[in-house]
């Protein structure tokens, strides 16, 4: 079957199954979700297995690409537990965003609904399939799931825990589904299934999104890379500036919300500890000159480096004079992801948290909190970056459109 057809044949089983989900009561899909999570568990050694397949396979990937890739034993329970979060959610399906009654008399109400058939497009991660899998079904969406070739064993393996959950709960199968087949062309399909695919929401590298933005005729939902800044203010209270800066590159070099350039005001007294102690745990630093000077180990940035996602321990530092340098140089080179501010001044702050046009923007709080899970959100199925329908965290209301319903007394327009 050509891959047109196989993905219309999907979207057409999909469509279908949204139709049982936006009318399946809540305690259905939360069911789903929690006998999913079980399954996850008891089937821990065979994930883990599958995804060391996946690993022994991936040895030309980058450090980044492998550490979004790998699983443990961790890493499956975090996988358990945000499908046992996105249950325990409150759904955002039928509920009333406002009321108003024109001079016509008519009740007029904005409702949340699903979206209906949502495609993921993504690499690497296998807690993906698992979390926009959760999402979708919770928010009232069917979803097809095409993961990267690297780690289809692990994909798979997740996917089957979740259709057991579907079936355990007795709902449609079809409302997960996997495309389950390294073929290139069936993600063109899938691109072009305007009318049968409602939303295409990639996750993955600047170069997956911005092939998917190019060549989409589906509308879609997506971050392009995650060029986050920690700015660290002259009134900054140093141990917490070490604390912050150190977490926001290192605990995880991978992620998309991990600090990428660090801006150290002119004014602040002890920027000599702030970049020793990256350099001291292993993160090579690029810098202007006035940050060279600091140490010698910071080598010379070039001008890519301000525009560059490393996802890996390196970052580009710069000394700035005060807030307005670095308001200048988060717009000339920030991706609108995430960034963040350390300071004891009130008025920088809110100045900062109120110019700085990202979709999160923190004081005094590691980037790495750029994630759904942190939020409340129960998990994410991607971080958008644009203005139009959602921003930030994308969970289950991003996962919704809403609908007019107008309840009237006998009108006519006449």
């Amino acid at each position: 079957m050509r891959a047109e057809a196989r993905i219309a044949d999907m979207a057409a089983r999909a469509r279908r199954a949204s139709a049982v989900l936006a009318r399946t009561a809540p305690e259905a899909t939360a069911e789903a979700l929690r006998a999913a999570a079980g399954e996850v568990r008891m089937a821990a050694g065979a994930i883990l297995a599958a995804n060391a397949d996946d690993m022994a396979r991936a040895a030309n990937l980058s450090p980044a690409m492998r550490d979004r890739l790998k699983l443990d034993a961790d890493r499956v329970e975090a996988i358990a537990a945000a499908l046992d979060s996105v249950a325990s959610l409150p759904t955002p399906l039928g509920q009333v965003i406002d009321r108003t009654v024109p001079p016509n008399g008519i009740a007029l109400e904005r409702v949340r609904v699903p979206i209906g058939v949502i495609g993921i497009i993504y690499e690497s991660r296998p807690n993906v399939t698992a979390d926009a899998g959760a999402l979708c079904l919770r928010s009232g969406n069917a979803a097809i799931l095409r993961g990267g070739s690297e780690a289809r064993a692990s994909n798979r393996a997740l996917h089957a825990a979740l259709v057991a959950g579907l079936r355990q709960a007795r709902l449609p199968e079809d409302a997960v589904q996997l495309v389950d087949d390294p073929d290139r062309a069936l993600v063109a399909a899938m691109l072009r299934a305007a009318g049968l695919i409602d939303l295409i929401v990639p996750r993955g590298g600047k170069s997956l999104v911005a092939a998917v933005q190019q060549d989409a005729r589906v509308p879609v939902l997506a971050h392009l890379d995650g060029n986050n800044h920690v700015y660290v203010h002259a009134a900054a209270e140093p141990a917490m500036a070490e604390a912050i800066v150190v977490d926001a590159k290192l605990r995880r070099t991978g992620v998309c919300g991990a600090m990428e350039t660090l801006l150290i005001d002119a004014a602040y007294p002890t920027a000599v500890p702030l970049v020793r102690a990256l350099l001291d745990r292993g993160c090579m630093l690029r810098g202007d000159g006035r940050a060279q000077a600091l140490d010698p180990r910071i080598a010379a940035a070039d001008a890519t480096d301000w525009d560059t996602e490393y996802l890996d321990a390196v970052a580009s530092v710069a000394v700035v004079d005060g807030l307005e340098a670095a308001l200048a140089h988060i717009a000339a080179h920030g991706s609108h992801h995430t960034d963040a501010i350390v300071t004891e001044d009130a008025a920088a702050a809110e100045r900062f948290v109120a110019e700085v046009d990202s979709a999160i923007v923190l004081h005094n709080a590691s980037t790495q909190f750029a994630d759904g899970g942190e939020f409340g959100l129960g998990a994410e199925i991607g971080i958008a970056t644009g203005r139009i329908h959602a921003r930030g965290p994308v969970a289950l209301e991003g996962l919704t459109t809403y609908k007019w319903i107008g309840r009237g007394t006998g009108q006519v327009r006449g």
